[in-house]
């Protein structure tokens, strides 16, 4: 492994295990009003499977995602973050918009914004054991434990275990 890749997964590491308050400072001192990011659903052809990722620390599986570089549009940062997370590398034309497409946290100050792609699912998803511990397809009736977080975005889509509770959807 090269040092900077054992640089790098130290940093996420480190970053991942401070309190929730610390990483939003972080955060916001480069991007001090609301943060903006993109979230992808990856879904295979037959739509009933996603791809779901274990990250650091490995708490929860949680959607591909990641947050916009200055200058970005956010179908780039969803493509730039589903190669990156998982080496699946699509052209922007095939994502699509979710409905809803963006999703207001008004007390965390950040703003999802969500895409969907339909996948064949590759024989090898590459992760680079930094940012994504593991990657996987999984079957939507037997979901892993997620991330609550991941849980109440899903529901937006009529996904997971939050998905027949409506006070989740008005948070």
């Amino acid at each position: 492994m090269a040092v900077k890749q054992q640089l790098r997964m130290v940093a996420y590491r480190t970053f991942y295990r401070l309190p929730s308050r610390w990483k939003r400072r972080i955060v916001r001192t480069f991007q001090p009003t609301y943060t903006v990011g993109a979230v992808i659903l990856v879904r295979d052809p037959e739509a009933s499977r996603i791809l779901l990722l274990r990250q650091p620390p490995g708490a929860g599986w949680s959607l591909p995602a990641g947050l916009m570089d200055r200058g970005e549009r956010p179908v780039q940062t969803a493509a730039r973050e589903l190669a990156e997370e998982t080496g699946i590398k699509l052209p922007l034309e095939r994502f699509r918009p979710a409905n809803p497409n963006a999703l207001v946290h008004t007390r965390g100050q950040w703003i999802d914004m969500v895409f969907e792609v339909e996948v064949e699912p590759p024989a090898e998803l590459v992760v680079d054991a930094a940012e994504v511990i593991e990657a996987a397809w999984h079957r939507l009736d037997t979901l892993p434990p997620l991330t609550v977080s991941t849980s109440q975005l899903l529901a937006h889509y009529g996904i997971g275990p939050y998905k027949d509770y409506p006070e989740v959807l008005t948070k």
